[in-house]
Order: C-alpha cells, then structure tokens, then sequence
C-alpha cells in the first residue's frame, strides 16, 4: 500500500517535496515512479527510480528541476520539485512495481502494479 503526500498550493518558482510511504518490509524490491494528472489530460510519467536508487529517469518537461530519490530504510520515495511553473499543477500518484531481480527504472504507467491515493499540486502564476 502506498501512501503519497507533501502536495499543496505554491508560487511558481516556488518548491514542494513529495513523499510516497510504503507499507510492507520489502520496499527495497520494488521499482517506484511518480506520475501526474492535470484535468482533461492523460496521466503522465514524470519520474522513475531503481529499486537500488542508482537509476533514474525523468520526463523532459520535468529534467533539471525535479529530482526523485528513495530511503529504503523508511520505505519512502520522494520527488523534489523545484522551479514550478502553472503547467506542474496536477494531481501526482507514485507507483511501485515488484521487480526483485533487476535495477531497472519504469516510465510506462502499465507496467506499475501498485498505486498511491495521490496528492494535489497547484502553482499559481
């Protein structure tokens, strides 16, 4: 079960982190992404990371200003968000995926198994 927060309203240029909290003791076997949904629009990739944290991988509009990370120890990934833009504004969901054998990173939404409630992100102009 994941557990996503952190979202909130914010100025753009402005910062937010998010935190996506895993339940269970073998957080550490699965690959973990974050993904958004704007109103209208398809849910979007925005990070990935391996399930070791040595991999990543970004969607271009995001690259440079956010940063995904994990703590194993916490079973918790986080997504920094720097340099929002009224664009950012979405709902964010984190994703993980039961991958024990590989350190590969997971941009395609159908390949993630379990999903978070969500947390809202809003940046005004």
């Amino acid at each position: 079960q994941l557990q996503a927060y952190g979202g909130g309203l914010v100025q753009a240029g402005g910062s937010l982190r998010l935190s996506c909290k895993a339940s269970g003791r073998t957080f550490s076997r699965y690959t973990t992404g974050w993904f958004r949904q704007a109103p209208g629009k398809e849910r979007e990739f925005v990070a990935a990371i391996s399930r070791s944290g040595g991999s990543t991988s970004y969607a271009d509009s995001v690259k440079g200003r956010f940063t995904i990370s994990r703590d194993n120890a916490k079973n918790t990934v986080y997504l920094q968000m720097n340099s929002l833009k009224p664009e950012d504004a979405a709902v964010y969901y984190c994703a993980a995926d039961y991958d024990a054998y590989s350190l590969r990173v997971i941009t395609n939404a159908a390949e993630y198994d379990s999903w978070g409630q969500g947390t809202q992100v809003t940046v005004s102009s």
